[in-house]
């Protein structure tokens, strides 16, 4: 019976009121079967009382964080220019998994080692985010490799029918290199898998690790600003920069 609530929990992630119908529907299953003799008493009211609250307030899962080795790690083990330049980018900046699929040629400006992300994602307030060198010498290697194939879609990432690449492409190749490598597991649970927002994860944590302030963290990150008194403080463009590149952890990845 605890077996098949975890279950439950774990696989479909059901609030605690789903779980109170599972209960009732299976006490009334019990009421009939004491009634008819089969079992000596209806178990389910006393196992309700003791363990409904573990499904009331349940732990939230935790999305898995990669160390910075695996990390490098990774990065590395990508052999095509575009899957490591996408990897790099969402380790570097943590933007959404939409966020990079929607980003164009024209978004990046390489002289300032710099993205201005589409302002369509209703969850994100800044639009500018900062790559270091690490990042700008397999974007830059990308880029000149478009030019020299004649690439001139706008789409940055294009997907085998050279189309704009698609979100289970970047699904996909996250998942296999990280299954490869032994982080991704695709039938665990959350923080035994690594998906594309896990880069998001993964920079947070690591930015805030390496001791950034936390509004800048967010500020990097984009997030709406819910206090009323975040308002009032504004972080200069260049001094965002100039945080970022101090605290932004570095890999080692091979140039």
């Amino acid at each position: 019976m605890k077996d098949f609530l975890v279950h439950i929990r774990d696989e479909k992630g059901y609030a605690a009121s789903t779980v109170e119908n599972y209960f009732a529907s299976l006490s009334c299953f019990c009421d009939y079967l004491e009634w008819e003799g089969i079992i000596q008493e209806n178990i389910i009211p006393k196992f309700r009382k003791r363990y409904l609250r573990y499904y009331k307030d349940p732990l939230p899962e935790e999305r898995q964080l990669i160390s910075l080795e695996q990390m490098k790690d990774l990065i590395n083990s990508a052999e095509d220019l575009q899957t490591k330049t996408i990897f790099l980018i969402f380790a570097k900046t943590g933007i959404r998994r939409q966020e990079l699929i929607d980003l164009d040629r024209s978004d990046v400006y390489s002289k300032q080692n710099m993205i201005i992300l589409k302002n369509h994602h209703f969850k994100r307030s800044n639009r500018t985010v900062f790559y270091d060198n690490e990042c700008s010498f397999y974007l830059d290697r990308y880029i000149k490799w478009r030019y020299n194939h004649r690439i001139n879609k706008p789409a940055l990432f294009l997907g085998v029918q050279g189309s704009r690449i698609s979100r289970d492409t970047v699904y996909n190749i996250t998942t296999e290199h990280a299954e490869k490598l032994g982080f991704h597991d695709p039938t665990g649970r959350l923080e035994e898998k690594f998906t594309p927002h896990c880069f998001r994860h993964f920079f947070t944590t690591w930015m805030i690790r390496s001791g950034c302030p936390r509004e800048y963290v967010q500020e990097l990150r984009g997030d709406s600003r819910k206090e009323a008194i975040d308002i009032y403080h504004h972080i200069k463009h260049d001094e965002l920069r100039e945080t970022y590149l101090k605290y932004i952890p570095k890999l080692g990845i091979k140039i």
